[in-house]
């Protein structure tokens, strides 16, 4: 069921947002709370789809470590097998008497030619153990220029570090209400400047015709501060300007509310641009809260604290 009415007509719609506005063609929200969008494409190959550059960057740390030390094993146990294949007597220097001591004398010779570290006391004699010794050398370079290439891009990739609360909240706001969120930089030292936010909302309308997505860019009390040192507090006042004005939570139910949040800066540390998308739908939006500060001033009074903890706190009102 859509929402039929109380949006204003004469509010001014957002037709940039780069969603359509079909709701019989969506499932679920229209990006995750990492700021991904929640799309699956299809009709083309999956390996024209995939880019495994992107999901090398973006893994966790372990196991993007994971993946690098599989790989290494498997291409050195490949390598021990075809030594073992093409003939062991190919490799001089093997004192191994059984199948399971060669294969780990052929299994460390790999690692070592893979590795270029080439210790000497076996080494390739034959014509075959030559060739393959040659194109492993050449796999091994290739492989370390590779995963060390991806390592500086996951160590160097500029990232805003900005951390959302949990929640919006709807809260007192001078003589009505707001729409409220917050968010912060959790990285020491990385402090960014000129920072610039849009928030937009898309609501699923029920007109004349069929049911259709609405997108509004809400004003903000605030869309820019110079630097993001501390916590911001961000207020969209639910005047006669807002789409959102006199909704209940089920009407936003109703309507499939999503808010879509975009935020840029330049990281002084990074020296670059920065942006960091999220959303929020009608399930993360609370009527009646409102947020506790999340700072106070040290001990000494010379610092002031930044609690990153008390993020999602906030009291009933």
């Amino acid at each position: 069921m859509a929402l039929s009415k109380k949006i204003d007509p004469w509010l001014k719609t957002n037709n940039d947002t780069g969603f359509g506005t079909n709701a019989s063609s969506y499932g679920g929200r229209f990006i995750n709370r990492d700021g991904t969008f929640n799309i699956r494409k299809e009709g083309l190959p999956f390996l024209d789809r995939y880019s495994i550059f992107h999901h090398m960057l973006t893994l966790p740390r372990w196991k993007f470590a994971c993946i690098l030390v599989l790989v290494y094993l498997i291409f050195n146990f490949i390598f021990a097998l075809i030594y073992l294949l093409i003939g062991i007597d190919q490799l001089q220097g093997v004192i191994g008497a059984t199948s399971w001591a060669k294969f780990k004398e052929a299994y460390f010779f790999s690692t070592e030619t893979f590795t270029t570290v080439g210790y000497g006391r076996v080494n390739p004699v034959g014509d075959g153990a030559n060739f393959v010794a040659s194109i492993e050398a050449m796999t091994g370079f290739l492989s370390f220029a590779l995963a060390t290439g991806l390592m500086y891009g996951r160590f160097a990739r500029p990232r805003a570090y900005l951390v959302f609360s949990d929640l919006a909240l709807i809260s007192p706001y001078k003589d009505g209400q707001a729409l409220m969120f917050r968010f912060a930089s959790y990285k020491d030292k990385h402090t960014l400047t000129d920072v610039e936010i849009r928030v937009n909302v898309g609501l699923q309308i029920q007109s004349d015709g069929p049911a259709e997505y609405r997108y509004y860019e809400l004003q903000l009390e605030r869309s820019k501060v110079e630097n993001l040192s501390m916590n911001w507090t961000v207020v969209h006042p639910l005047d006669e300007k807002s789409p959102l004005r006199g909704l209940t939570w089920e009407d936003m139910k109703t309507a499939d509310v999503e808010l879509y949040v975009l935020i840029r800066g330049f990281d002084d540390v990074y020296s670059n641009q920065v942006l960091q998308r999220t959303s929020y739908t009608y399930h993360e939006i609370k009527f009646n809260g409102k947020f506790i500060p999340m700072y106070k001033e040290s001990d000494d009074g010379k610092t002031t604290i930044l609690e990153l903890h008390k993020l999602n706190e906030y009291r009933e009102v």
